[in-house]
């Protein structure tokens, strides 16, 4: 019987949980949260969403996103810093580059993100500027990151495909 890598399986099971209510928030928010609001908005039923459902998927989403990241880099392990500068091998460099997404993505959601969406609560103390400028710096973060969801899920996915050179990178 083949030896199993408790800490690489956990790491893979904790990933591949923690990316799914990271992206599946983000996806939420930007096809499904959008639109409702915009309808809840025109019959004054908003503050529902915003009061209640916006805050709590947030956290969520921010907290996944560092779960996620943190189990990644624990599944990489010994090949963390090659990964990272892309050497030694197709798949390696393919996950390589997932995680370079995955790490602006990261800071995307803790630096862009998140603490605009405060601003956009009331909460910040930036929202006296915000209201001033009279517009919200969170939509293109929030579209930026969604972009970038795409070509990591795709790296990601295809791992075995690239390390077999269907692919050229």
């Amino acid at each position: 019987m083949e030896n199993i890598d408790i800490v690489s399986a956990l790491s893979r099971w904790v990933h591949f949980m923690a990316g799914i209510m990271w992206i599946g928030l983000l996806y939420y928010f930007n096809f499904v949260q959008v639109a409702a609001l915009k309808n809840a908005g025109a019959d004054g039923t908003a503050a529902g969403i915003t009061k209640h459902v916006a805050p709590r998927a947030l956290l969520f989403f921010r907290w996944a996103a560092v779960v996620t990241w943190i189990a990644g880099a624990a599944l990489l392990g010994p090949q963390f810093v090659d990964a990272f500068l892309l050497r030694n091998g197709m798949g390696r460099r393919a996950i390589g580059i997932g995680a370079w997404l995955g790490t602006i993505m990261l800071f995307n959601v803790w630096v862009l993100i998140w603490p605009n969406k405060e601003e956009d609560s009331g909460h910040g103390v930036g929202n006296r500027r915000r209201e001033k400028q009279g517009a919200s710096r969170r939509l293109p973060g929030v579209a930026h990151h969604t972009m970038l969801s795409i070509p990591m899920l795709f790296l990601h996915g295809n791992r075995d495909c690239l390390t077999k050179r269907v692919f050229s990178l």
